[in-house]
């Protein structure tokens, strides 16, 4: 495959929310991250590609500070997560793929021990309205389907009021419907200012949401750029195509 170099990223000042140079990250011999670059603006959703094993959580974990990075530089919201991490803490908010929850615990226990965590939390309830789980907020955790476990899980990312969002596979198990609801919540959300950062395999999804994307393959960033940008380079035709093209996953089949 031919590769595709990036244009610099240059910010526009004071826009900037999260602005990562030259992010690697290795475990022994095997590069997670490699050489990493993400610049997201203030109302901008960009989207993290790639196959299972790209980087995608490797990389939040690294922006975040829960994974130690090898190398580069993270600014979140114009701060350093290592000097600055209460201030960070009360504007970023983090749905990550595998939400563990107490099992023998209410919805609305959850939500207010979360919420006690933030000085200007949002009001839970209403949220659990728009989620469609304010009928289960007297529910223990193990009583809920595994879509309801996920859509909490965005929820609780959602109790701050954050500038910045992190989503990692936000409606994996979600029936089409809800998939949908959450689209169009998370969109009215960038309509106010937000930013978010997310991770999916679902090709509707990144065109519906994504302003940009980032396509990983092995680690390494591919190309970055619109959706329409990623598919006019590739010389496909739609999304899946031009990911399928940038990851190396083409299928190819036999004559019969």
């Amino acid at each position: 495959m031919q590769e595709i170099s990036k244009k610099k990223q240059e910010p526009s000042i004071g826009k900037v929310v999260l602005e990562v140079n030259g992010l690697t990250k290795a475990y022994g011999n095997t590069i997670a991250v490699n050489n990493l670059d993400i610049l997201i603006e203030k109302g901008e959703i960009f989207g993290l590609l790639g196959h299972n094993g790209a980087g995608k959580t490797t990389t939040i974990e690294c922006i975040l500070n829960t994974r130690k990075k090898d190398s580069g530089s993270i600014a979140i919201l114009g701060l350093q997560l290592e000097k600055d991490r209460k201030r960070i803490f009360e504007r970023v908010g983090v749905q990550m793929q595998e939400a563990h929850f107490q099992e023998k615990i209410k919805v609305k226990e959850i939500c207010e021990n979360t919420s006690a965590l933030y000085s200007n939390p949002l009001d839970y309830n209403l949220l659990l309205k728009d989620f469609s789980l304010y009928d289960r907020r007297t529910n223990y955790v193990s009583e809920l389907s595994g879509g309801q476990r996920q859509k909490l899980s965005v929820l609780i990312a959602l109790l701050s009021d954050p500038q910045l969002l992190f989503l990692d596979e936000l409606t994996t198990g979600l029936d089409p419907k809800a998939r949908r609801e959450i689209w169009k919540y998370l969109d009215i959300q960038k309509q106010k200012g937000k930013s978010i950062l997310l991770t999916s395999h679902y090709m509707d999804e990144v065109q519906y949401l994504c302003d940009r994307i980032c396509i990983l393959k092995n680690g390494s960033p591919q190309i970055t750029g619109t959706t329409q940008e990623v598919i006019l380079k590739s010389g496909t035709q739609t999304l899946e195509e031009a990911y399928l093209f940038y990851t190396g996953e083409e299928v190819e089949y036999e004559s019969i």
